[in-house]
């Protein structure tokens, strides 16, 4: 039982540590917005419009990839609340957990990926 305990302890220590994390990129995705904004209203024409609105559209999918993975943090999160503690430990809620840090893990990728490149889009730019 006290091997569950410490293993849910630590399922919850990943969950919030995730959560902070989503919640900064979704903060962060806001501050690249208001640059492209700003970088819009400049009208250096359409060599800069294109991939602007592209950033634009990319901004929109990783707010809403985020949201989603908010959202399963916080199930995760209710499910570890809920946890039958004489349920196996290698049972449901470590493959949940496994399928979860996966896609943050792409996730976390797939984000650094898009900074680079708007950051770049922004050297040149501004």
């Amino acid at each position: 039982m006290i091997t569950k305990i410490s293993y849910l302890s630590d399922l919850r220590f990943n969950l919030e540590t995730w959560k902070r994390e989503l919640r900064f990129h979704f903060n962060e995705m806001d501050t690249f917005q208001e640059k492209l904004e700003e970088t819009a209203s400049r009208e250096f024409g359409k060599s800069a419009t294109i991939p602007l609105e592209n950033y634009q559209n990319r901004i929109m999918i990783e707010k809403n990839a985020i949201s989603k993975l908010m959202h399963r943090c916080r199930n995760k999160m209710a499910n570890i609340n809920n946890a039958n503690y004489n349920e196996n430990i290698d049972g449901r809620l470590h493959n949940e957990q496994s399928t979860l840090r996966d896609d943050m893990r792409t996730y976390i990728k797939l984000h650094y990926e898009l900074k680079e490149e708007m950051m770049s889009y922004f050297l040149e730019w501004l």
